[in-house]
């Protein structure tokens, strides 16, 4: 029974734990910018990409709150004097299940940081990006996207707010950006792609108490943040990838986006409001 039980278990861990990737690819020389590398499924990214050659690896620490863009923004002003080429961009950074909040700029938190935040970066490194072509840019988004909906008449949750599906929206907001971005990168040789890395044990539960009980009752279904990483690091270095955009990734392979993810007229005018709200003009 005892050996029957560990079968099980140990066929589920290597089902919960998913594909590895299995790319060789170096970076020598390769400029990388990571938000959120500090911890979780981003530091065991940097940790991959570090080790396959000399390159320059920018971390972005923490959450990259919008605590107010003039702040924000110096970063990387200071990167662009520094550096005259970028070849990948992670936009890793995130929140979850965030009791109703709005950082100092007045973006609904989850809205902020998994969507505006990295839209904003985006904007201020595209040029350098598309300089250092072939280039990469990563959007770490999830399979929540599927219960995610743009709600343009209630976008930061003021009328109506459920964390749970807050995050859902913002995740949503990045396949849409991924989408949208990857259509106007057409012909530039940056190529722009989204995934799902998993459910994993990282600090992104802290703010529900359900969840860090059940996580920690059944801890043997959640990938490592190593292992939530994989996806990540493919995205950013598999040879077969250099020319593919716009699309999704979940285990190392193509995944199914939800149909509000492929609905061009809303990624455009997510677009659109994105730009609005943080009051720069991105054609």
């Amino acid at each position: 029974r005892n050996l029957l039980t560990y079968s099980i278990l140990s066929f589920d861990r290597r089902y919960i734990s998913g594909a590895m990737c299995t790319s060789t690819a170096k970076l020598n020389g390769k400029v990388v910018v990571i938000t959120g590398a500090n911890t979780g499924i981003g530091k065991e990214t940097a940790k991959d990409l570090a080790g396959r050659g000399k390159l320059f690896i920018l971390i972005h620490q923490g959450l990259l709150p919008i605590t107010n863009v003039s702040s924000f923004i110096m970063c990387p002003i200071l990167f662009l004097v520094e550096e005259k080429e970028l070849h990948i961009l992670i936009n890793n950074a995130g929140v979850m299940l965030c009791p109703y909040s709005k950082t100092a700029d007045g973006f609904e938190m989850h809205l902020g940081v998994n969507h505006l935040g990295h839209f904003l970066l985006t904007f201020l490194l595209i040029e350098r990006l598309k300089q250092s072509a072939p280039a990469r840019i990563v959007n770490v988004s999830s399979v929540a996207h599927h219960g995610g909906r743009i709600r343009f008449h209630d976008l930061q949750g003021e009328k109506c707010y459920n964390s749970g599906l807050a995050y859902c929206h913002s995740k949503l907001a990045g396949i849409l950006f991924t989408r949208e971005l990857a259509r106007r990168l057409q012909g530039t040789r940056v190529t722009v792609n989204a995934l799902h890395p998993g459910t994993v044990d990282s600090e992104l539960f802290r703010h529900s108490t359900i969840m860090n009980f059940l996580w920690k009752m059944f801890p043997f279904l959640l990938k490592t943040s190593q292992e939530g990483a994989q996806t990540s690091i493919y995205c950013a270095v598999a040879e077969e990838l250099e020319s593919v955009s716009g699309k999704y990734f979940s285990d190392c392979k193509p995944a199914y986006v939800s149909s509000q993810g492929r609905n061009d007229e809303t990624a455009r005018k997510l677009w659109d409001v994105s730009c609005e709200m943080l009051g720069i003009q991105w054609d």
